[in-house]
This record gives C-alpha cells, sequence and structure tokens, in this order.
C-alpha cells in the first residue's frame, strides 16, 4: 500500500485526525443517548440512575441491555466516524481504506500466523498480568487493579454462553464487530493517517498500535494487545488491504469466544482464563519461531504479489 501517492482533492493528515476525533466525539455521545435510551424503553425512567449505575458496573440482570450497549459503541464510536471521514473526503469507502480483493492463500497464512503466536501471546499476557509497580507507584497500580477489574468483570459476563445461541451472539458481538469497527478506525483511519503525516509505516504502525492498546483501559493487558495491535498494523501494511488486518483481529476475538465457551462446558471459571498458562515452556519457544517465520513469510509474499518493496 502506497500513501504517498493519494489523490490530491484529500485534506491533510492533521485535519483528517481532527476530524475523525471530532466524529468519535459524536459517536459517543449518540451511543450514550441511545444507550439510555435503550435502557428507559425496558426498565422505564423509574431508578434511572441506579440502572444506568448497574449497566455500568457489568450487573449480570442487564446482560441483554449491555449486549446492545456495545452494539452501539461499536457502530458509534468505532464503524461510522471512519465512514464519515471517507465520505468527507469525497473518495470511494474501498478505494479509501483499501479494500482489495483477499487471496485464499494469504488468508490462509494470516490464519497461521494467529494460530501460531496464540501460545506466544498467551506467555506475554500472563507476564503482563504479575506486572508490579515501585513502590512509590503503588497507587498508581492500585487504580490500574480496579480499572482492570472492571473490566475484566464486563468481559467475563460478555463472554457468558449458557446455550448455543449465546455462542453465535458472542461470536457477533465480541469478536466480529469490534474487528470490523477497530480495524477501520485504528489501521484503516488512524494509522493511515500517521503514516501520511510521517511517511514512515513502522512508526505510524507503532504509535497507532499503542493507541490501541491505551483506549481499552486494561493495564495488565497492555503489551499483549500493543503486539496484537503492531501485527494487525502490519498486516495491512504489507497487503495493502484491510480485509486481512479484520479477518487476523477476528481470528484472535473469535479463539477468546470459543475458549470461554470450552471453560464453561468444562465448569472451569473464567477468572483463569487469562491468570494461567496452558503450554510447556518449549511450546512457547517454539511459538516464538514460527510466528517470526510466518511473518516474514507473509511479507516475501506480498512483495512479490505487490511487486514492491515494503518498509
Amino acid at each position: 500500500m502506497n500513501f504517498n501517492d493519494e489523490q490530491q482533492e484529500e485534506n491533510s493528515a492533521y485535519i483528517q485526525l481532527l476530524r475523525l476525533t471530532c466524529y468519535a466525539i459524536a459517536g459517543i455521545v449518540a451511543g450514550t443517548v441511545l444507550s439510555v435510551l435503550v435502557l428507559v424503553l425496558l426498565y422505564g425512567t423509574t431508578g434511572l440512575s441506579s440502572n444506568y449505575s448497574n449497566l455500568s458496573e457489568g450487573n449480570e440482570q442487564f446482560l441483554m441491555v449491555i449486549r446492545i450497549t456495545q452494539v452501539l459503541t461499536t457502530g458509534f464510536l468505532f464503524i461510522l466516524p471512519p465512514v464519515w471521514l471517507a465520505r468527507s473526503q469525497e473518495i470511494k469507502f474501498t478505494d479509501f481504506y483499501g479494500f482489495k480483493k483477499p487471496q485464499a492463500s494469504l488468508l490462509f497464512m494470516v490464519f497461521l500466523l494467529m494460530a501460531f503466536s496464540s501460545p506466544m501471546m498467551e506467555w506475554i499476557a500472563v507476564c503482563n498480568q504479575k506486572m508490579v509497580l515501585p513502590g512509590f507507584l503503588k497507587s498508581v497500580e492500585n487504580w490500574m487493579r480496579v480499572k482492570e477489574d472492571a473490566a475484566m468483570k464486563m468481559t467475563i459476563l460478555l463472554l457468558k454462553i449458557d446455550h448455543f445461541g449465546d455462542f453465535l451472539i458472542n461470536l457477533f458481538i465480541v469478536a466480529l464487530l469490534p474487528a470490523i469497527g477497530e480495524e477501520l478506525i485504528f489501521r484503516g483511519a488512524i494509522q493511515r493517517s500517521f503514516t501520511k503525516m510521517y511517511k514512515r509505516p513502522h512508526i505510524a504502525i507503532w504509535i497507532t498500535a499503542f493507541i490501541f492498546s491505551a483506549i481499552h483501559m486494561q493495564f495488565f493487558g497492555f503489551f499483549p494487545r500493543l503486539l496484537l495491535g503492531a501485527a494487525f498494523g502490519y498486516i495491512y501494511w504489507w497487503t495493502g488491504s484491510l480485509w486481512y488486518a479484520m479477518f487476523a483481529h477476528f481470528l484472535n476475538n473469535a479463539f477468546a469466544v470459543c475458549q470461554a465457551w470450552y471453560f464453561q462446558l468444562h465448569h472451569i471459571p473464567l477468572e483463569q482464563v487469562d491468570n494461567s498458562s496452558h503450554f510447556p515452556w518449549y511450546g512457547y519457544i517454539i511459538s516464538l519461531i514460527l510466528s517470526i517465520f510466518l511473518f516474514n513469510y507473509l511479507k516475501k509474499q506480498t512483495t512479490r504479489h505487490n511487486g514492491k518493496q515494503l518498509g
């Protein structure tokens, strides 16, 4: 993908990021208003404040509303802003973000990459969960733990599966929608703008990955999410198509949904999913070696297919 040869009518990258920020703020407001409206329609205005508090805290009784809120948040915060940005540039949406038709061989390669890198990412996640800050930052660590516990409570609730219908709903809400929306706004819009701004894809990829991880407000999962964001960014840059990054993101999320379903079928508490290792030490080393090999192979294959030297 070459971001240097853009159409002349495009605004500068700074203007695009400013517009995207304004659209995202408008999306947050609209999503919040609609979420409250849904809450009122289902539970009435009596006790609205306490109901909204229970919704924010992840009360299990409000699971249906929480799922609806997740859809609204993804739609208005992550999907619509980049759509509006492309429309504001008067450029065809698929051309603006790069939606070249995916090739089966490259999709399979992305599948292998996500599958074989999973043990390595698990090890990084477990190490990150055990992170301890210096004594003088203990108050910061406690605040981070509170945020982490709240996010974990909401995640566990969203991953709750009582029957196969819940599994399909979770695949849609937890795996598919975030894969589409987050890749649109982070890789499609933000990384694209930073690439235009700095003319250096590596800088754009890592800045975007940092923002991608930080915005989730899950500090004890920051580093694996940072690396995932960078991986999605390189996949987007090398292939020139946002489809592959979306596919990789979906696979990562879908694996978490399937893993949660497996744990629940075997009556294993979901709290153990992110706090335990499931592979022997040599499995992580093999995963690292295979991940590096597949990344290099993907880069070579996309360079050959696109007929250009990639960074």
